[in-house]
């Protein structure tokens, strides 16, 4: 990258952080008047579909085009179907578990607790994990075979998210399936084929952000954040300590991956075992 350019990405960078800051606080607003935390899950993936298009509309004259253009378009299209099946999963529903638990830990007023801690937070983790979009877009190298590979990592992780989450939709929705645990499709092969998926696509965006040393060192950060916390953050743990006392689920941990996908095992050593 050439000075004019880092310059360039500098401007981006409190562009996009003020775009992601404004997404969670709009958020909070709505969320207060509501009392229903829950809905910043929701803002997740608008939050870097804002990130993404504010990049790609100041990165303009400064990048490859078609980077530029394949980035973004990624970005939105992963986090604007991942907002819209949170909405459609979490309709009707009252406040997540999760978001209880960590306000009755606040020591003083609930409400500002809840503005750093969720949404000052996430609008923060946003700015890390886009890193990729935003070095991306400002790569005047072309495409090569590497960005191939990048974009067949995002399409797979796209899809093992998307088919997860489907196949669970459809379990879910069958009234025969009530307190089952499942344990089908992909489902059978990690016990988180969605995020799985979803670390894959940080991965795959990673890949289009390494055309040079520089901008590969600085992006890194991004796909190792969403897998923490996809694995040992708010993801995983957190899912798998709600649901280990339900009926079955042991058993169903015993034989399946806890998170790259693996052929179902009969006989696996721990219930715990997080391959």
């Amino acid at each position: 990258m050439t000075g004019m350019a880092w310059g360039a990405l500098a401007t981006n960078f409190a562009a996009t952080a003020a775009a992601a800051a404004a997404v969670l606080l709009a958020t909070f607003v709505i969320a207060v008047r509501r009392r229903l935390h829950r809905i910043v899950d929701i803002a997740w993936g608008i939050a870097f579909s804002a990130v993404a298009t504010v990049t790609y509309l100041l990165s303009a004259g400064e990048g490859n085009e078609a980077r530029r253009l394949l980035v973004a378009a990624a970005t939105i299209v992963w986090g604007l179907r991942l907002s819209a099946h949170i909405a459609r999963r979490s309709r009707g529903h009252g406040e997540d578990p999760r978001y209880t638990a960590l306000l009755d830990k606040a020591q003083g007023n609930r409400t500002w607790y809840a503005l750093r801690t969720v949404y000052l937070l996430q609008a923060a983790l946003v700015w890390v994990v886009s890193l990729p979009v935003q070095m991306a877009s400002y790569s005047a190298e072309p495409l090569g075979y590497l960005d191939a590979f990048g974009i067949v990592l995002w399409a797979a992780g796209l899809g093992f998210e998307a088919v997860g989450d489907h196949q669970l939709a459809r379990f879910r929705a069958d009234p025969a399936n009530r307190g089952r645990i499942m344990d089908r499709g992909l489902w059978g092969w990690t016990r988180h084929p969605n995020y799985f998926g979803d670390s894959l696509v940080w991965w795959g965006l990673f890949i289009l952000a390494c055309g040079s040393a520089q901008s590969a060192a600085l992006s890194v950060i991004s796909p190792v954040v969403m897998t923490l916390l996809l694995t040992a953050g708010s993801g995983k743990r957190l899912l798998e300590k709600h649901m280990a006392g339900r009926p079955g689920y042991a058993e169903y941990a015993a034989r399946t991956s806890g998170f790259f996908p693996l052929p179902p095992h009969s006989h696996r050593s721990k219930p715990g075992d997080d391959t």
